[in-house]
């Protein structure tokens, strides 16, 4: 029998309440502003920036003066910093307060090699002097704006080494706000199956609200970890690439139980090229249209001649083309199909989705 989660009800974090506790996880090269913003209008009650490095001397290319844009972004602005030296991360909260961020995230999750090598991201989780330095640093940063700082890790570096109880307590007792656990170790990267036992450990052993992450690509699965978990929140990734109405989708299921019918191909097309429009915006014709090539083809990876269309989409070069090739692919798509076809949720290429997952 289905038992109602209330996943409207808001969320208190620090000072700031959120509207709901469905929330868009932080991916770098993915979760920019206009993807972010797309994630709120459909539903996600909560999103986190790309990851911003603390390192001074790149604040100004163009890769994170873009990142730390949020002009006309829907409140609260949340940015995620990472990096390895407690008094650059701090010195990084300060600069992107300056910028108009409302909530700080610390990045002890990300696993890839680019970012830990650097002994930033998950890898962090392997000394735990300097990551709890680190909390101190940019809780001390924060205080005086008002600002909570969140924390979002791993269950720890191995499967012989889950310390993420551990991290969350001496997190907990510096002042961290709000704690993210994705259910995987840093040696697991994206594969395997995520696990729960760890988030729920976490949230037995913290007072602060716990996020769960991972592997939450369907709402049946949302409720399924929201139960075991006893998680306040949580957190979608991969899932959201090419189908930001998740959280729609997942919201009505927690509240009824029920899942609502597809959305119209024609209000899917709409929300296609309005968020390819504020992604041309933000990067200009050269490099946005190379980039939007990624969520066009997340957009239509499982929908009928989606691969075919890929391809041709990668020999445009220009937004006018890419705009009506999109417009012509779900107008024909519409003509067969007056709703998005039902396909069988996916999660993105583990391999591909470790690429983005770097700092600059």
């Amino acid at each position: 029998m289905h038992t109602p989660l209330a996943p409207h009800n808001t969320l208190m974090v620090g000072s700031i309440e959120l509207p709901n506790r469905l929330f868009a996880a932080p991916m770098a090269g993915v979760t920019d502003r206009p993807f972010r913003q797309l994630c709120k209008r459909l539903g996600a009650g909560y999103a986190v920036s790309e990851m911003v490095t603390s390192r001074k001397d790149l604040w100004h290319s163009l890769k994170t003066s873009r990142r730390a844009n949020h002009e006309g972004e829907i409140a609260p602005i949340s940015v995620q910093i990472a990096g390895t030296d407690a008094a650059m991360m701090a010195e990084a909260a300060a600069y992107n307060i300056e910028r108009g961020a409302q909530i700080i995230d610390i990045n002890m999750g990300c696993p890839a090699k680019k970012v830990c090598n650097k002994w930033a991201g998950s890898a962090l989780m392997q000394n735990e002097a300097l990551a709890l330095e680190i909390v101190e640093a940019v809780v001390a940063a924060c205080a005086p704006h008002n600002v909570p700082v969140t924390l979002k890790m791993r269950t720890g570096w191995s499967a012989q080494n889950k310390n993420a109880v551990r991290i969350a307590r001496a997190a907990e007792a510096a002042g961290v706000a709000m704690l993210t656990v994705h259910g995987r170790t840093r040696e697991q990267g994206y594969k395997g199956h995520a696990e729960y036992d760890t988030i729920a450990a976490v949230k037995a052993a913290v007072r602060v609200p716990v996020v769960a992450n991972g592997d939450i690509n369907t709402p049946e699965k949302a409720l399924e970890v929201l139960s075991y978990t006893g998680a306040d929140a949580i957190m979608v990734g991969r899932a959201a690439q090419g189908r930001p109405w998740i959280f729609g989708d997942i919201a009505h299921f927690l509240a009824t139980g029920t899942h609502r019918a597809q959305p119209l191909t024609q209000q899917v097309k709409q929300w296609l090229l309005e968020h390819l429009n504020e992604h041309y915006g933000l990067y200009g014709e050269f490099a946005g249209v190379r980039t939007a090539r990624k969520h066009i083809g997340w957009a239509v990876r499982a929908l009928p001649g989606g691969e075919t269309f890929r391809g041709h989409m990668n020999t445009l070069d220009n937004c006018e083309s890419q705009i009506r090739a999109v417009t012509d692919y779900f107008d024909e798509l519409s003509l067969r199909h007056d709703r998005l076809p039902d396909t069988a949720p996916d999660l993105i290429d583990e391999d591909a989705q470790a690429a983005h997952c770097a700092t600059n």
